[in-house]
């Protein structure tokens, strides 16, 4: 059991590293005032109007770094740090959810597969748990290996969801830089803050991957 405790060490340092680099990447940032002046909530707004998407609202949400794009209400929610500030942090995320809300527009089919996958992955991440556990501790395999199914979901979403995120930053990128929100110079500072909030995805996935692999090797024991 203490071997398989510290197999789960590993990933869990590698997504704190990775949460502290896009903390301090978004900080550094924050600093570089974005050439244009507008406010992320301003540039995904002038986004979307130029876009056609005129239905996507732009909301304010409480917290920080919790900005995301709701395909439910077609609706965009910007944290403070990024709806109410012009620096090239704040306008590379605003416009990063604002490519989520055009890929929902247009339909295309990571973003439609991953939706598709919302509701059993919800179910996954309350579910396989428990049913792992007394399946663990009851000696009963068959129990054990489907709570490691349940965690499979969980693990497919994640892989789903990797595409989706590379490609709304390339359409971040794409307006930003035609749009003139930031300038030329500014580009490599926005390109950074993408980078280093899709590395979170990365290392997520690859952490969900290697807890699959020791939960699958504790079920079969």
């Amino acid at each position: 059991m203490y071997f398989y405790l510290l197999l789960a060490i590993p990933p869990l340092v590698a997504g704190l590293l990775a949460q502290a680099w896009v903390r301090r990447t978004f900080t550094e940032a924050s600093k570089v005032q974005a050439v244009s002046g507008l406010t992320g909530a301003q540039v995904s707004r002038r986004m979307l109007d130029e876009g056609g998407l005129t239905n996507v609202s732009v909301e304010g949400i409480s917290g920080e770094l919790s900005d995301h794009y709701d395909p439910r209400t077609k609706t965009m929610r910007l944290s403070q740090p990024v709806g109410g500030s012009d620096s090239v942090a704040a306008v590379a995320v605003a416009a990063h959810e604002t490519g989520h809300a055009f890929q929902d527009a247009h339909h295309e089919a990571g973003f439609r597969f991953r939706g598709a996958l919302v509701p059993a992955t919800g179910f996954a991440s309350q579910a396989w748990f428990p049913i792992f556990l007394i399946g663990l501790f009851m000696g009963v395999t068959n129990l054990a290996l489907l709570g490691v199914a349940l965690f499979a979901a969980i693990v497919l979403f994640q892989l789903a969801t990797l595409p989706v995120e590379f490609g709304a930053s390339r359409k971040a990128m794409a307006m930003l830089t035609t749009s003139g929100v930031i300038s030329q110079a500014q580009t490599p500072v926005a390109r950074k803050v993408l980078t280093a909030a899709a590395l979170t995805y990365v290392v997520a996935t690859l952490a969900a991957i290697w807890q699959l692999a020791i939960l699958l090797m504790q079920a079969r024991r």
